[in-house]
């Protein structure tokens, strides 16, 4: 009993071998995939419905019509101010190619860069082609900053 008690514990279940047989828990005659038919066998297109109509979920969907797809989708990529304290110095330029390589994270020219009010700046620094929320421009002007 002193061997069992020092075993790991496992948290993950096995899954369930489908077709192994009545004693399995999950098999038998037909293992979950009911009765006769097409989908049974395997040979089912993805888009097949089982009716005559023309009422597969192709055809219901809805038309994609007018300006909504056209439009460019913006991205924003967000950054706090207490992000900002930690990785640029008193009197440094921030633009997104700066920010790209402090961050280390890789986005597009695609990407709007905006900078959030989370923590709070203390260093006087230039900002370029970014954009602000109201709380973080009165921020980093109060630290003496300025913005481009």
């Amino acid at each position: 009993m002193e061997i069992l008690n020092n075993l790991p514990k496992t948290t993950t279940k096995q899954q369930k071998r489908v077709g192994r047989g009545i004693g399995s828990g999950a098999g038998g005659h037909t293992t979950g995939k009911g009765a006769k038919g097409d989908k049974v066998r395997g040979k089912t297109k993805l888009t097949f419905d089982g009716t005559k109509i023309k009422k597969s979920w192709i055809k219901r969907l809805p038309f994609l019509r007018g300006k909504h797809r056209t439009l460019p989708v913006t991205k924003i990529k967000n950054f706090s101010l207490s992000q900002l304290e930690k990785w640029f110095k008193a009197n440094d330029t921030v633009s997104p190619e700066s920010l790209i390589k402090k961050s280390k994270v890789n986005f597009d020219s695609k990407y709007i860069v905006k900078i959030l009010s989370n923590g709070s700046l203390t260093k006087p620094l230039t900002f370029k082609n970014i954009q602000f929320s109201s709380g973080a421009k009165t921020q980093i002007i109060s630290a003496g900053g300025s913005i481009d």
